[in-house]
């Protein structure tokens, strides 16, 4: 395909390397060559996943120093959540991981979490009430429990029937 188009265009301007323009792609490349695009790639992304992770879950623990500051708490736990959640999306893509968030089972999981991370903000930095953040975050903790149990089958539908045997007051 190079040597048609060179013959159409004429000229014996120097071939560009790029995959893209190849019609072999990946194939033109030595096996080794092929492991090693593959491997960079991926691990890439868990070196972008594993430092989103831990950075949020650093952020979460240093939180916990600053529990007696509910606003410097709540900013800090909020920030080291998001990151966590977000972490996600170096291994899956972004836009794969917003289609599986709005996806229909988890949607409204998704948006219970969200809201508790904007009411969280909103009682640390608006409203400056520490009763309120604390409950806020109490509230976010409890979304984010119920919106990772969505990941996994059945797992939402099993902890709701045992909330129901643990909290019915029937004897």
């Amino acid at each position: 395909m190079w040597k048609l188009n060179q013959s159409i265009l004429g000229g014996d301007e120097e071939r560009e390397d790029n995959l893209l323009d190849e019609p072999e792609g990946l194939c033109s490349l030595s096996p080794l060559q092929v492991i090693t695009v593959f491997f960079l790639g991926k691990l890439q992304r868990m070196y972008g996943f594993a430092a989103c992770l831990i950075a949020g879950v650093v952020c979460m623990f240093l939180s916990l120093i600053v529990f007696a500051k509910p606003i410097k708490f709540a900013l800090l736990f909020t920030f080291g959540n998001m990151l966590a959640v977000g972490s996600t999306a170096f291994l899956i893509g972004p836009g794969q991981q917003i289609r599986m968030m709005l996806d229909p089972v988890r949607v409204y999981a998704t948006a219970i979490y969200i809201g508790c991370v904007v009411l969280a903000l909103i009682c640390a930095l608006w409203i400056h009430s520490k009763v309120l953040t604390i409950l806020a975050i109490i509230i976010e903790i409890c979304a984010l429990i119920w919106y990772s149990l969505s990941y996994i089958p059945f797992a939402r539908r099993m902890v709701s029937e045992l909330m129901i045997r643990f909290f019915d007051t029937e004897i």
